[in-house]
C-alpha cells in the first residue's frame, strides 16, 4: 500500500453521496462582517408545474447533522410528491462553487454571518440566489459543563486560570472548520492569554464523545458547541460569555438561509415556491437530529417519521405546491397510500437483519463501562511515549536534528546523493513552517513501529515454526489489512478519547500484518542446510534462532519494519480526524477549505518525509557498499 492511494482515499471521501453525516455548523467567517444583503427574490406564484427537467433536485450536504437532518426531510417530502431528489456530501466552499457552476441546485444550510466569507461574492456577482432564512435563533461558540460553569468557568477570559485542569486544550471539529480557525486566531494572537493552549481536531462525534468522557469524571472542559443540536438535552452545558470578537454577539447567534443557483426559481417555479415556504424551528431539528445521532437512526427513516408525527408544519411548507404531475401537494400527500414495499423472500431477509453491527455497539459499551481503568492505563503509557518523544525532538535545534539525520544517512547508506537530499528535503520542510508538525508525525510514525516491531517479529517467527498457526492468522491478518482503515478509528475513539492514544492504536492495527508477514517469510526462506548444519553442531532451537535463522532472514525482516514505516506514515491523515495532530492536520484544513497552496505544502512534506524514512530504513541491495 502506498502513501498516495491514502492520501486519494482521504480526497475521494469527500464528494460521496449520502444523506447522513455529523459535524457542524461553522462561525463567523469574519468577525464583524454583517449578512451579505439578501437578493431579491419573491416568492413565485403557485399553480405552475415544473419541467421534466426540474425534476431531479440536487441538494448539498456539508456533514452537519442540523444540515443532514433539514436536507434529509426536505428529500423525503420531496419524494412523496414526485421529484426525485439527489444529496452530495460537499465542504462549504466547494457547495458555493458548485452552485456556480450549475452542478447544484439547492443548499439548505448558508449559516449566516458564518459563510459570509464564503457566499459573499457569489451573491454580489448574483451567481448564488438567497431564496430566504429558513432557522433562526441558532448560536455557536465555546461552552463548558454545567459543574465547571459554577466553578468560575464563565467566560473566555477564565479558560487561562482553568489552563493545568484543562490540560491547555480547548476541543474543536474537523479541521478547516471556521469555528476552529477562529480559536486557532485566538490562540495565535495570545487573546485571554491563552497563547499556550493547544487546538483538538477531530470532528463532531469525536468532539462529543471526549465531552461524554470529561462529562462521566466531571472534568473541566471547554469545546465548540452549538444550537440547534441534541447536545443542549443530552448534556446540562453553559455557553461562555465575552468571545464576541471572534464568534460574534449574542453566543455567535446565527441565521440559516436557502441559498440556490442562479435562475433556479425561474426554472422550476414549484420548487422555487416550496423552498420559499420553507421555515424550521430549533426544536423539530433538535427532535430529528437526537433521533440520527441518539437513537441512530437513518436519516430517512427520521425524517419519514418527523413529517408523520408534523402535519402542520408540512401543510405550511407545502402551501400553493404542486406535485410534479400537477395536482396540489397537500391534499395529494394528505391521500397518498403507503409506500410500497418489497414482498415475499427479500422482505423475509430484511426483515430478519442479523444485528452485527449493534452487537458490536453493545460490545463495546460493556468493554467502556468495564474496562476503564485499563484504558486509562493504556491511554497514560502511549500518550507517554509519543509525548515524551516529541519534546525531546523539539528540544533539538532544527538545524542540529537535520545535521544529525543527514549524517545518520552517510553512515547507513555511503550516499551522497541520498545524503545531500536528505538535507535539502528537510530544510525544506523546515523554511515552509512544517517543522514542528512534521516532528510529531515522526513520533508518532517511531513509537508505531516500534510496538508494531515488538508484536509483529515475534508472532512472526512463532507462525514461521508452527504452520497451524500461520494458518491461523493468515484472515486475521487479511481483515486487517483490507478493513478500511477509517474503521478502526470507531472503536478506538470511544474507549481511548481524543489525541494520540486511537490514533497510534489505530496505526499499529494497521501496520502490524507487514513485520508478521515479512518475518514469517524470512524464517521460512532461511536455507535448510544452514538449518540442519547448525543443528549438526548441537545448537539448540534458540541458537538456532539467533545465530542461523535470524541473520540469514535480517534483510526480509528490514523490509518489513520499512513496509511497516511506510504504513504507519500513511495514516497520519486519517490519525488527524482524531486530534492526532501531526502532517494530516493541515492537509485536512486544507481539504475542507479548499486551500489549494496548504494542501500541496503539507502533501509535499509528507512526500518528502516518506522518501527519506523510506531510503535510509530500506534493508541494503546486493553489492551495495556497507
Amino acid at each position: 500500500m502506498t502513501l498516495s492511494r491514502y492520501a486519494l482515499m482521504a480526497v475521494l471521501a469527500l464528494p460521496v453521496q449520502a444523506e447522513a453525516a455529523s459535524a457542524m455548523p461553522s462561525t463567523a467567517e469574519t468577525r464583524e462582517a454583517t449578512p451579505a444583503p439578501i437578493s431579491d427574490v419573491s416568492p413565485p406564484a403557485g399553480g405552475r408545474r415544473d419541467p421534466p427537467s426540474c425534476q431531479t433536485v440536487r441538494f448539498s450536504d456539508v456533514g452537519w447533522t442540523d444540515v443532514t437532518s433539514t436536507t434529509a426531510l426536505i428529500a423525503q417530502l420531496l419524494r412523496s410528491i414526485g421529484y426525485s431528489p439527489t444529496v452530495t456530501v460537499l465542504s462549504v466552499p466547494v457547495t458555493f462553487a458548485s452552485l456556480k457552476n450549475n452542478d447544484l441546485d439547492v443548499f439548505l444550510g448558508n449559516w449566516m454571518p458564518a459563510q459570509a466569507g464564503d457566499r459573499g461574492h457569489y451573491v454580489e456577482d448574483g451567481s448564488v440566489v438567497v431564496i430566504g432564512a429558513n432557522l433562526t435563533g441558532a448560536k455557536y461558540t465555546l461552552a463548558v459543563p454545567a459543574y465547571a460553569y459554577a466553578a468560575g468557568l464563565k467566560d473566555f477570559k477564565d479558560i487561562q486560570r482553568f489552563g493545568p485542569e484543562l490540560n491547555d486544550s480547548i476541543y474543536g471539529i474537523e479541521p478547516g472548520n471556521d469555528g476552529n480557525r477562529h480559536v486557532l486566531d485566538m490562540l495565535k494572537q495570545n487573546q485571554f492569554g491563552l497563547g499556550g493552549f493547544k487546538l483538538i481536531e477531530s470532528s463532531e462525534q469525536g468532539m462529543l464523545a471526549q465531552v461524554e468522557r470529561s462529562y462521566h469524571d466531571k472534568k473541566p472542559i471547554v469545546f465548540l458547541a452549538w444550537d440547534p443540536h441534541p447536545m443542549n438535552m443530552r448534556f446540562d452545558l453553559k455557553y461562555l460569555t465575552g468571545g464576541d470578537e471572534f464568534f460574534g454577539p449574542n453566543y455567535g447567534g446565527a441565521t440559516i438561509y436557502t441559498v440556490t443557483r442562479k435562475g433556479y426559481s425561474a426554472e422550476c417555479p414549484n420548487m422555487g415556491r416550496l423552498l420559499a415556504n420553507l421555515k424550521f424551528t430549533l426544536r423539530g431539528e433538535n427532535e430529528m437530529m437526537a433521533a440520527i445521532l441518539d437513537r441512530h437512526e437513518i436519516p430517512e427513516a427520521a425524517a419519514t417519521a418527523w413529517l408523520k408525527a408534523n402535519p402542520a408544519a408540512v401543510q405550511a411548507w407545502l402551501q400553493g405546491v404542486l406535485t410534479f404531475d400537477g395536482r396540489p401537494a397537500a391534499g395529494a400527500l394528505a391521500r397518498a397510500a403507503p409506500t410500497a414495499h418489497s414482498s415475499g423472500i427479500e422482505q423475509w431477509i430484511l426483515g430478519h437483519k442479523i444485528p452485527v453491527g449493534d452487537a458490536m455497539a453493545v460490545a463495546i459499551d460493556y468493554v467502556k463501562a468495564h474496562g476503564t481503568f485499563v484504558f486509562n492505563g493504556i491511554s497514560i503509557v502511549i500518550r507517554g511515549m509519543v509525548d515524551g518523544l516529541t519534546t525531546l525532538l523539539r528540544a533539538l535545534p532544527a538545524l542540529a536534528l537535520i545535521t544529525a539525520v543527514t549524517v545518520l544517512a552517510w553512515v547507513l547508506r555511503r550516499s551522497w546523493t541520498l545524503t545531500a537530499f536528505v538535507a535539502l528535503a528537510l530544510l525544506f520542510i523546515l523554511n515552509q513552517g512544517y517543522w514542528l508538525a512534521t516532528l510529531e508525525t515522526l513520533s508518532l510514525v517511531m513509537v508505531a513501529t516500534l510496538a508494531s516491531a515488538a508484536v509483529g517479529i515475534p508472532v512472526g517467527i512463532a507462525a514461521a515454526h508452527r504452520p497451524r498457526l500461520f494458518a491461523a492468522l493468515r484472515p486475521v491478518l487479511d481483515l486487517m489489512q483490507t478493513l478500511p482503515t477509517f474503521v478502526y478509528l470507531i472503536p478506538t475513539l470511544v474507549l481511548f478519547g481524543l489525541g494520540v492514544v486511537p490514533g497510534l492504536i489505530s496505526t499499529v492495527i494497521f501496520a502490524l500484518p507487514a513485520p508478521i508477514r515479512l518475518t514469517h517469510l524470512g524464517i521460512s526462506s532461511v536455507p535448510k542446510p544452514l538449518i540442519e548444519a547448525g543443528e549438526a553442531f548441537g545448537a539448540t532451537p534458540m541458537q538456532l534462532l539467533w545465530k542461523v535463522e535470524l541473520p540469514s532472514a535480517a534483510s526480509t525482516i528490514i523490509a518489513g519494519i520499512t513496509q511497516c514505516i511506510m504504513l504507519s506514515l500513511s495514516m497520519v491523515v486519517i490519525a488527524a480526524l482524531v486530534g492526532a495532530g501531526g502532517l494530516g492536520v493541515p492537509v485536512v484544513r486544507a481539504l475542507g477549505s479548499v486551500q489549494v497552496g496548504m494542501g500541496f505544502e503539507a502533501g509535499f512534506t509528507i512526500v518528502l518525509l516518506a522518501i527519506v524514512l523510506d531510503r535510509i530504513s530500506r534493508p541494503k541491495e546486493r553489492g551495495e557498499s556497507r
